[in-house]
């Protein structure tokens, strides 16, 4: 399928869902966490258990993501975030699923009721406790300022940035939802994911099983690439920069 036969396929349809990756939002400078140099190369990886049994843990945990915060202080949303923005405002769009938590789908303006963050995000603070929301800006200055773990002023739990950590159990409504949007997909769009992480990486094939469209949009291969009816291979902006254009044609 080329690029205008698949645009064409996008202008008549009515239910799309995205499905994005790390790749949507490097070229915001948002770094891949597993690439050369990113914060995963950087630091020990602090497993949940790990996070509720050990001060230590909590205290490295934290560091880490006060770094990861001052990277996104500097980002913006680019055309990938605001093409999929685009295509609710026409109405086309049946929901996002997304990997990512940078945040950067919201402030691109996408509503909260077609977002399914997977993975959470790393813009909230919340108690394990009582689940209350802190003011993530407050806790990150509190960080800077003191390296002690901070803890829940309603319940005494800990707190936690909205993201889920390795060994934590997935969220079981996100989950649930992805699900139904893959099901339910007129076109199913996966936009920078290596498609390797489980059980995330499950959903294109939900949704191709389930008769959608699948178009794979992504620098590198993916293990999915055979399953797609679209690929495109290479940089995200370059994709949109081609396509929007096509999605006002007829």
């Amino acid at each position: 399928m080329t690029l205008s036969e698949f645009a064409a396929r996008i202008r008549g349809c009515k239910e799309i869902v995205f499905f994005t990756g790390a790749g949507i939002s490097t070229e915001s400078g948002v770094p891949d966490f597993r690439s050369p140099g990113g914060i995963w190369t950087k630091y020990q990886p602090v497993y949940f258990e790990e996070f509720l049994g050990s001060e230590e843990a909590r205290v490295r945990y934290w560091k880490m993501k006060k770094e990861t915060i001052e990277l996104y202080k500097n980002v913006s949303p680019n055309i990938g975030h605001y093409s999929i923005q685009a295509c609710e405002e026409k109405g086309q769009l049946l929901g996002l699923i997304t990997q990512n938590v940078d945040g950067l789908h919201r402030l691109a303006g996408v509503s909260e009721e077609k977002m399914v963050e997977l993975h959470g995000t790393d813009r909230k603070v919340v108690c394990l406790g009582c689940e209350k929301e802190a003011d993530a800006q407050a806790i990150y200055e509190k960080i800077s300022r003191d390296p002690t773990p901070p803890l829940c002023d309603r319940c005494g739990g800990f707190l936690k940035p909205a993201t889920i950590s390795f060994g934590q159990p997935m969220p079981v409504v996100a989950m649930r939802r992805a699900q139904e949007l893959s099901q339910a997909a007129e076109i199913f769009i996966v936009v920078g994911s290596s498609l390797v992480v489980q059980p995330a990486a499950s959903f294109p094939v939900i949704a191709k099983r389930s008769g959608a469209l699948l178009g794979i949009i992504n620098r590198d291969p993916t293990p999915l690439d055979s399953l797609a009816d679209f690929n495109y291979r290479g940089a995200i902006g370059e994709f949109f920069t081609k396509l929007n254009p096509l999605l006002s044609d007829g």
